[in-house]
């Protein structure tokens, strides 16, 4: 075999070592994805035209082994010790005052600080630069063989970068899953049917001791390196931090959060940095290990038990605990969806007490089993509200009732809705109902609906607070002298409201139904209501059957409609805008033959660009007005497009269609000529 075979081989597996690095360890890549594959599959082509040269540290050879039967047992040379905890400010002080009396020493000590990873700790050995075992903590002197496993980890080198390596070196490090990688895997177990994993640490776990490799390599696994066990055969740096940044010249993974610090002061500020930015770490960790970071000094201090003495592990308040369920209560939130809540036994976890949690909704106590009396795991992130995570494991010793969902709203006694294949349950009193009333009101005063000028949402929402008003209709009584005690309102401020809610008394049909807020009813499907029924009161008697014959109105639309009308609240509220004055305008019939009927009517149109001498707003209501049916996308259902000055891509798709494109002055003339 010629010389230059065996070169180009060497040659690839060098150039693809060197890339895994940069992207899988750098997470700097140089060269594109395209560019790495064609390198592979060259080397993959050589190395299957002369099987001899195939060495077990190849690129090629991570994945391919046979499922194990069990897993090996492999023992220590060096104990994978565990580690002391605190758990204050206090107790590392005095972690601190100990390593420096047993120094003999007043001087301030230098600590290397990193994350504590939440994961599986594991030890990896190289010989000459090869990946030759990697064995799990297991008991701190056996551990479980998981070398093949390992060997599927794009961020493990099957051979260590350069050449200045010790000829013997067992690095030391942890397995996990980052937080994308874990909500990924669940996502399709989720999707499988499979049974989904509790947190990154149990998914890393699970993963890397799986008996088939090929199911490990699958799994979004990590490794970050953060000590070293035996070296033979070379010498490495005196301090633990410059170890560590040799071994990242080897190409192992370091976590990039690793740094010196000084002093328990120091190691203090540094905990409550990483505790700041914990959340938006990609991977979950549960404290900060400090080390002492002189090498020379580790080995006078030694070791106490199984830990040793110039390390600690400052511990974050757990973010998971067990605590009972005593029962479960329904809120109403602002757009009426209504979230089952459980009421817990307090629990101190993620560094408050908490007696509450979140269950979501009915789907996911469903999917989780969970019942009122169940021993329950409690999670707590950051600011994030705290939840159910799962049922202690055969903790129910008997059969609980199961939770369901209440048929009307606890606030205002209204019925709850939900929508086949929604997840959420929703209170129908929109108007009423006092968890919802200030988004009601909101959208009632907006502009597409009655269009209240000067009552923008921080003035409802103080209003609301205040307990000035309670439904839309309460708006109409309030006064200049009310309005004008508020803060930042001013008498010209407050008298000018009153007047706008005064010109507001005469709404038209469409725009009436549509601040009623009914769900899933938008000014087009309002407009359309109008159309057809002419009078509020048609409309709120309308049947569900005669509903879904109008046009763009569904089954589920017309239900919700009919569930609006059905409720007194809502009913009551209207009456009381009726009695504040509200006189709704009557639609008037539009004839429907050829001579009279605007050009508009019942017609399609996309509106895009900018209009000459009014916004695609005031443009689209005067559309509506006519009866036309206004869209934001254009097809070959679209009767007009109505483009303006930059009309981009709309028009390019209209043109292609045979759409008919009409300016503004068109439009204008159209609707001049046949007004109705």
């Amino acid at each position: 075999m010629s010389a230059t075979i065996e070169e180009k081989v060497e040659n690839l597996r060098d150039q693809l070592r060197y890339h895994s690095h940069r992207y899988y360890v750098l997470d700097d890549p140089d060269i594109p994805d395209a560019e790495y594959d064609r390198l592979y599959i060259e080397l993959l082509a050589y190395e299957k035209s002369h099987p001899e040269l195939v060495v077990i540290d190849s690129p090629t050879q991570r994945v391919g082994s046979k499922p194990l039967t069990a897993f090996d047992q492999i023992q220590h040379q060096k104990p994978m010790l565990s580690l002391d905890n605190v758990f204050n400010g206090e107790e590392l002080q005095a972690f601190n005052q100990r390593v420096k009396t047993r120094l003999k020493t007043s001087d301030e000590i230098e600590y290397v600080a990193e994350p504590k990873l939440d994961g599986l700790a594991i030890s990896i050995r190289y010989v000459e630069g090869v990946l030759i075992y990697a064995a799990t903590r297991g008991d701190g002197s056996t551990g479980e063989d998981v070398t093949q496993n390992i060997r599927t980890m794009q961020s493990v080198p099957l051979r260590l970068l350069g050449s200045d390596y010790p000829e013997i070196l067992e690095v030391r490090g942890e397995v996990f899953m980052s937080k994308a990688g874990f909500s990924s895997l669940n996502e399709k177990a989720k999707k499988d049917g499979a049974k989904e994993f509790a947190n990154p640490r149990n998914a890393a776990a699970g993963s890397l001791r799986q008996l088939d490799p090929n199911i490990t390599a699958q799994r979004p696994l990590s490794l970050y390196c953060y000590a070293v066990g035996v070296v033979e055969g070379g010498k490495l740096a005196t301090t633990q931090y410059e170890i560590l940044q040799q071994l990242k010249t080897f190409g192992l993974p370091i976590c990039k959060e690793v740094t010196s610090v000084l002093g328990a002061e120091g190691c203090l500020a540094y905990y409550e940095e990483l505790s700041k930015k914990r959340d938006d770490l990609s991977y979950d960790i549960d404290g900060i290990v400090y080390k002492v970071n002189e090498i020379a000094l580790q080995d006078r201090l030694g070791f106490v038990s199984r830990a040793p003495r110039w390390a600690i592990a400052h511990k974050f308040p757990a973010q998971e605990e067990i605590s009972k369920i005593l029962e479960v209560d329904f809120q109403v939130g602002r757009t009426g969806a209504i979230t089952p809540v459980a009421r817990l036994s307090p629990v101190f976890v993620g560094g408050v007490t908490v007696s509450n949690a979140t269950l979501h909704n009915m789907d996911e106590i469903r999917r989780k089993d969970i019942r009122v009396g169940d021993q329950v795991i409690v999670r707590r992130a950051g600011d994030v509200i705290p939840e159910i995570v799962r049922v202690v494991p055969n903790s129910r010793k008997s059969e609980l009732p199961e939770i369901n969902m209440l048929s009307n709203c606890p606030v205002c006694d209204s019925v709850v809705e939900q929508v086949d294949g929604e997840a959420v349950a929703r209170c129908t009193g929109g108007l009423f109902c006092r968890a919802q009333r200030a988004e009601a009101i909101k959208h009632y005063a907006s502009r597409k609906a009655i269009d209240i000028d000067g009552l923008g949402d921080k003035l409802v929402e103080q209003l609301v607070d205040e307990n000035l008003i309670n439904t839309s209709a309460d708006l109409y009584g309030l006064s200049v002298e009310v309005l004008s005690s508020l803060d930042r309102m001013g008498k010209k401020s407050a008298e000018n409201l009153v007047e706008a809610l005064e010109n507001s008394k005469s709404p038209v049909l469409a725009k009436f139904v549509y601040a009623l807020g009914i769900r899933e009813v938008g000014e087009t499907t309002a407009l359309n209501l109008a159309n057809e029924y002419k009078t509020l009161a048609a409309i709120k008697n309308a049947s569900f059957d005669q509903l879904i014959e109008v046009q763009d109105i569904g089954p589920i639309v017309a239900r919700h409609i009919v569930n609006f009308f059905q409720q007194e609240h809502n009913l009551e509220v209207i009456e009381q805008l009726i009695s504040a004055g509200i006189k709704v305008q009557v639609v008037k019939d539009l004839a429907r033959d050829e001579h009279s009927m605007s050009e508009f009517f019942g017609k399609t149109l996309v509106i895009t660009g900018s209009l000459p001498t009014m916004s695609r707003d005031e443009a689209k209501e005067k559309l509506l007005a006519v009866g036309a049916k206004v869209t934001g996308s254009v097809s070959t259902k679209t009767d007009y497009l109505l483009a303006g000055d930059k009309a981009g891509s709309k028009l390019t798709k209209a043109e292609k269609l045979g759409v008919r494109i009409i300016d503004e002055s068109t439009m204008v003339a159209w609707l001049s000529n046949k007004e109705i």
